[in-house]
């Protein structure tokens, strides 16, 4: 995000002397500019200029040659000798363009560099080195490393040169002791991404005098043309692929100097503010391009124009294109890409110069031995730019700008300040034959009711105020009527294109915190609150998280991965899921059949980071795909949708049912005082599962269905069906098969289960239930122990028991399940707690022997025998 420097800063907009950059911010967010962080320097000194009195060079064994300089830092900081005389410091310097007579930078005992590095007197090749001449990288203002700063060539004046002496603060010199805030600008607010935008944004949140310096240097501007033959080259766009009717290019400005000094020094002060801006300095052509950027908001780009062959085309990337662009990398290119090319041989546009808006490539750049130099100053679409730095992943400066939007009238102005920057520090002559091939259009006029702005915020702003206000941004305003205002934004405000746009303007200048905060009163009709099933849904959640488990909302993909490790054939499974044309991964394209899957993939994610002990649910749609049903009808935008319309939508969408599933691993009970740790088994799943099902009221069992019948994820033998009363499978709950198990690498006898939510909703009728009376009477408890087939299941027995008793039968519990040599083999007894009581009277003998045998009867037909 941009970088704002006071200094810089104040050459467009007055500033008060004392103004502070967390002052600044506070002006600055008023307008909507947030405070992204105030930067302040890691650098401490003592760091101060010195003078370089002798230079020994002194080769060492290992074939470096280091320096044993003696270097004047100044009455204050030079060292004391034997004499109590002031003298040189001496320093050890390894840089190869150390020599005698400049004046460096010097790094006094006490400073502290970037990294906490501390320089300390230190003994090496033989000598104490009382401090360090540095580098741009050493103090964080660049990345130069190949050798000291030598202030000679920083781009100093003559003068300002000869002013520097030994002992002169160089922190203050180089700016290295100034903050610098960092801003966060909104997509689109393209023009806050320049000195001119964020000064006019201080003018409007201060009423601080605002100078364009577009207006100043358009001035200055020559007679341009738009034919090569009468310009410094001819320049063609030829686009054949404009993306949503929309030309990539619609204005291409060129402007040449001629006899550029090569090797010209870029000025400290504009070095320094490239710096402090995050830009590190190259060239001076290279920074004067970078340097025009930041301050008006126009990237440019500077060709060799001795390289350039015209005429030169603006058009799109044919297919099977490469470039190779300036950060050495080749790239594919696409027939959406917009180009920059020239025509060598005559072949009009077959040499590729760059990717518009985004990176030059490698021919044509600017060298050291240039002397003739074409200024590149252009409009290109904001859509086009965006597409080609998304996809070649080339995020630059650049295309920062013109993705959110260039003023398409800055181009004569920015090159015109470019030529002049060269022609001042470069020595360069301005030709005086711009091309200008401009094919932009003023912005429509918006038809705006200033009333609209009491409606929408509730501001009290009068009619003129409001004029006022879009004047000031930089908008004509004229009267149509006593209620209409005609309303034309400045071209560069491409975000404001309709009335409502006008509004958040007049509100944003006004001040957000001046909007009345009024609470609307709400007119509700027939009901209100959650519907029944989303009650019901949430009775679910609550009634598991009661229970110990940890709720989560998972990613609904799945890949054949995550159906393999379940046992299922993802051939199978593929052929009824959904699969979606552009995944957020690859490897799991299709959306899930089965909560399960992507739960697992959770659980599996924490117990790798070392949770151990897991229990997870998750309340979530399932999708199912319908080979037979139709296909999602094309509507048009703008109309409501007819019935018809929204039925054949909804018969093309996929089955999607509302499911509950849990999994659950580790250990159950922590170890306590009594030791009764204990792990997570299918019982805890089968607890889980019946809360939920009680807590809805559903009528269910559980049927276990035999082992080669179970489905290949549950185990064969602790996995059990949940079946309504009706008959209708809503669920499986259990242990996972230990094949499963183990290809997840979970926890052994790891419990889960998964129940069809809407199954259970539409069997359900959710009336109230009529309460029955409390008997007065008292209760008759038995235990009765059956010895029944193995294949005789409990819950079987139960329901024969209930179905006896009828309704004196007031509870029935297991309590006891025991196989051994008593029994017999293939056998079992089943031990149960049963509590009679009726309604009307107290139970007699005979009543509970009555009662006894016809519970004795009815098992018998299931091969049960009452045990003595």
């Amino acid at each position: 995000m941009p970088m704002v420097d006071i200094d810089w800063l104040k050459e467009h907009v007055e500033v008060p002397g004392d103004l502070t950059y967390p002052q600044l911010a506070k002006d600055l967010v008023r307008v909507g500019l947030e405070e992204e962080e105030i930067h302040q320097s890691t650098v401490t000194g003592p760091i101060v200029v010195g003078y370089v009195v002798d230079a020994t060079p002194e080769p060492q064994k290992n074939g470096k040659v280091i320096n044993w300089c003696h270097v004047d830092v100044g009455e204050t900081y030079n060292a004391v000798d034997e004499d109590g005389k002031k003298v040189p410091r001496g320093i050890v310097c390894g840089a190869p363009n150390m020599a005698a007579g400049e004046k460096v930078v010097v790094t006094l005992p006490g400073a502290v560099l970037p990294g906490d590095f501390r320089i300390e007197p230190r003994k090496t090749y033989g000598h104490i080195s009382d401090g360090m001449c540095a580098s741009e990288r050493e103090l964080g203002l660049g990345s130069d490393h190949n050798g000291i700063i030598l202030l000679r060539q920083y781009g100093f004046t003559d003068q300002e040169y000869e002013d520097l002496k030994p002992g002169d603060d160089a922190m203050a010199l180089l700016h290295m002791d100034n903050p610098v805030l960092e801003i966060n600008i909104t997509p689109d607010r393209g023009y806050a991404f320049s000195y001119r935008g964020v000064a006019r944004e201080y003018h409007h949140s201060t009423g601080a005098a605002y100078t364009d310096p577009v207006m100043e240097l358009n001035k200055a501007l020559p007679q341009a043309v738009d034919q090569g033959d009468q310009g410094a080259v001819e320049v063609r766009i030829e686009d054949d692929g404009p993306i949503h009717g929309v030309p990539g290019c619609d204005r291409y400005y060129v402007r040449t100097v001629q006899g550029y000094r090569a090797g010209s020094a870029t000025p400290a002060w504009m070095r320094r503010r490239l710096t402090r801006a995050g830009m590190r300095s190259i060239s001076l052509p290279v920074d004067v391009t970078n340097y025009v950027m930041l301050d008006l908001g126009q990237p440019l780009h500077a060709y060799d124009a001795d390289k350039i062959e015209g005429p030169i085309v603006v058009r799109r990337a044919r297919q099977g294109e490469r470039l190779t662009t300036l950060d050495g990398k080749d790239r594919e290119l696409s027939t959406e890409d917009l180009l920059i090319t020239d025509s060598p041989k005559g072949e009009a546009g077959s040499r590729i110069l760059g990717l518009a808006g985004v990176m030059g490539g490698l021919y044509g750049e600017v060298t050291d031995q240039t002397q003739n130099i074409l200024i590149e100053s252009a409009h290109f679409d904001q859509v086009t730019i965006a597409r080609s730095a998304r996809r070649h992943k080339l995020p630059s400066e650049a295309s920062k700008r013109f993705e959110r939007g260039v003023d398409p009238q800055m181009q004569p102005a920015a090159a015109q300040m470019a030529a002049g920057l060269l022609q001042e520090f470069g020595g360069a002559r301005i030709d005086a034959r711009p091309v200008d091939v401009n094919r932009t259009g003023s912005a429509p006029a918006i038809d705006f009711d200033p009333a609209q702005v009491a409606r929408l915020t509730d501001l009290d702003t009068d009619r003129d105020q409001i004029a006022a206000i879009l004047e000031d941004i930089g908008c004509r305003v004229e009267s149509v009527d006593d209620r209409t205002l005609s309303v034309t934004p400045p071209s560069w405000r491409p975000d404001l294109g309709e009335a409502c746009d006008l509004v958040e303007e007049v509100a944003r200048l006004v001040g957000y915190d001046r909007i009345p905060t009024n609470i609307p009163s709400a007119k509700v009709t027939g009901e209100v609150g959650l519907t029944g099933r989303q009650l019901r849904k949430r009775w679910v959640a609550d009634t598991l998280a009661e229970y110990g488990l940890t709720e989560v909302l998972d990613y609904p993909f799945v890949g054949r991965q995550d159906l393999t490790a379940f046992g299922y054939d993802p051939d199978q499974e593929e052929a009824v899921s959904v699969e979606l044309a552009n995944p957020m991964a690859a490897d799991r394209p299709f959306l899930r059949r089965f909560l399960m899957l992507p739960l697992a993939n959770t659980v599996a994610r924490n117990l790798r980071r070392g949770n151990t002990n897991v229990s997870l649910f998750e309340v979530g749609y399932t999708f199912t795909r319908d080979p037979k049903a139709p296909a999602v009808p094309t509507l048009p935008g703008g109309t409501r949708p007819s019935d018809e319309q929204l039925a054949g939508l909804d018969a093309g969408l996929p089955v999607q049912r509302l499911h509950v599933a849990a999994l659950l691993t580790g250990l159950a009970q922590e170890d306590g005082w009594l030791k009764d740790r204990r792990q997570v088994d299918w019982t805890d799943g089968v607890e889980s599962a019946r809360r939920v099902l009680d807590r809805l009221g559903a009528r269910y069992h559980l049927e276990q269905p035999d082992a080669d019948q179970v489905p290949v994820q549950w185990h064969p033998g602790r996995a059990a069906q949940v079946v309504l009363d009706d008959g209708t499978l809503v669920g499986m709950v259990g242990e996972l098969h230990p094949h499963v198990i183990a290809a997840l690498d979970f926890p052994d006898h790891s419990a889960a289960f998964e129940l069809d939510l809407d199954e259970i909703f539409d069997h359900l009728d959710f009336e109230p239930l009529q309460a029955k009376p409390i008997s007065t009477f008292p209760p008759v408890r038995q235990d009765l122990a059956f010895t029944v087939p193995e294949s005789v299941t409990a819950d079987q027995l139960t329901s024969a028991i209930r179905e006896a008793a009828g309704t004196s039968l007031e509870s029935i519990e297991l309590f006891d399940v025991f196989t051994g040599d008593q029994i017999g083999q293939d056998a079992k007894s089943l031990a149960f707690a049963v509590t009679f009581r009726a309604p009307d009277k107290t139970l007699t003998s005979e009543d509970s022997e009555a009662l006894r045998g016809a519970i004795v009867a009815k098992a018998s037909e299931l091969g049960a025998q009452l045990r003595a």
